[in-house]
């Protein structure tokens, strides 16, 4: 029999021999193939929970998720030799807080399917209930799933991203055309489950077929109109986390450069404290940015920038006490590089993946900056999904 004394990256307990056991968390014991329960499992609140690939650790508790956030980035970290010198306790979003999701809807035999993909497959579960979204986002789901059944033939699929905004929810559905006939019918629907626009993506991009009020969110106290298919981090609670974080890091900083700025979710409550500088390779939503920051007379100033192909170099960064980093997936590797080639000496990074924030971080400590602080995030309750901000000073 064997003790489970850690999760690892995709969720598998790990036995103290180093053996992997699907379903079981820490403080489990392991006999052959029988997991018996151990002080930190808990019954999943979901009936699809083992089925469904939108969680994963539905069966550990706030201790185990917690423990999980943070030992997967101070994994990363220290597989690059990187211990960082304050790591602030893990903010986990609640149950029922998600006010974002990206849900399938296929047409087969028995009906219209509306969730996620089974793990580890293409299939799609069926889902009568979703404790992650927030109640009124499942509401409309379902509404919008019995309103475009028509329109499905067997074997389709569509992609249907909601969010909820302070005027409505954003509905962006791709691999559907939508008629003249189908906008008018989904007016009423529109109305009645508070959606405040229907856009659709195709090859061609982006079109709004209906828009009853213009999706706005908050940043700091800054109202910002949202285009279409913008991202938003996915919980209101986890957003504030990381701009408390950011903007704990960037504390006495006049001038700070906020890349990957997106719609200005750091920007807008840095340029507050800041004289701010943001870029972004998402025309619209730096667009969206601008006219917020003009509307309300903020000191930020923008770019649309590809910083993967155009990072800025060193001499543009010399301008800036700080920087904030908030890079997709892959990171940062090229504007890090340059970032090491100026004269910068404060960097706050938020991440969603814990390995390229860690390569990343090399890149920095190989420069000659600390990791001084360390905050872990997990805004995607139950799943394998971290996020993260952390602070890099120089000298």
């Amino acid at each position: 029999m064997e003790t489970v004394v850690r999760l690892a990256a995709r969720g598998d307990g790990v036995t103290e021999s180093g053996r992997y056991v699907t379903g079981a968390i820490p403080g489990d014991t392991v006999d052959g193939d029988v997991i018996s329960a151990g002080p930190y499992r808990i019954s999943p609140v979901c009936a699809h929970f083992g089925i469904c690939g939108g969680c994963q650790l539905q069966h550990a508790d706030d201790v185990v998720l917690a423990d999980f956030a943070a030992g997967r980035i101070l994994g990363a970290l220290a597989g690059v030799g990187i211990v960082p010198e304050t790591v602030h306790p893990t903010h986990l979003s609640p149950a029922g807080a998600r006010r974002r999701a990206s849900f399938r809807l296929v047409r087969d035999g028995s009906g219209v399917r509306l969730g996620f993909n089974i793990e580890g497959s293409s299939a799609v579960v069926d889902l009568v209930e979703c404790p992650v979204v927030r109640s009124a986002l499942w509401g409309a789901a379902c509404a919008l799933r019995n309103a475009l059944a028509p329109k499905l033939r067997t074997g389709h699929a569509v992609g249907m991203t909601l969010t909820e905004t302070l005027s409505g929810f954003d509905v962006l559905l791709t691999n559907l055309s939508l008629g003249a006939a189908d906008v008018g019918a989904l007016a009423a629907l529109a109305s009645e489950a508070g959606l405040a626009r229907i856009a659709t993506e195709t090859s061609a991009g982006v079109e709004i077929a209906l828009q009853l009020a213009e999706p706005v969110v908050r940043f700091g106290d800054v109202v910002v109109a949202l285009p279409p298919g913008s991202f938003l981090q996915a919980t209101a609670d986890g957003e504030a986390a990381l701009q408390a974080a950011v903007l704990e890091g960037i504390d006495g900083a006049g001038t700070v450069a906020d890349l990957f700025c997106g719609a200005g979710t750091f920007a807008l409550p840095l340029s507050a404290r800041a004289r701010v500088f943001a870029a972004d390779a998402a025309r619209d939503a730096v667009a969206a940015l601008s006219a917020s920051a003009k509307r309300t007379n903020r000191p930020v100033t923008t770019a649309h920038r590809d910083l993967f192909r155009q990072p800025l170099q060193p001499a543009e960064l010399g301008k800036f006490d700080a920087v904030v980093l908030d890079p997709p997936r892959a990171g940062a590797k090229t504007q890090v590089e340059a970032i090491t080639r100026s004269k910068l000496k404060r960097v706050v990074y938020v991440s969603c993946n814990p390995n390229t924030f860690a390569r990343d971080a090399k890149i920095l400590h190989e420069a000659g900056f600390r990791l001084t602080e360390l905050w872990p995030v997990g805004q995607f309750r139950w799943s394998i999904h971290v996020e993260l901000a952390a602070v890099f000073l120089k000298g």
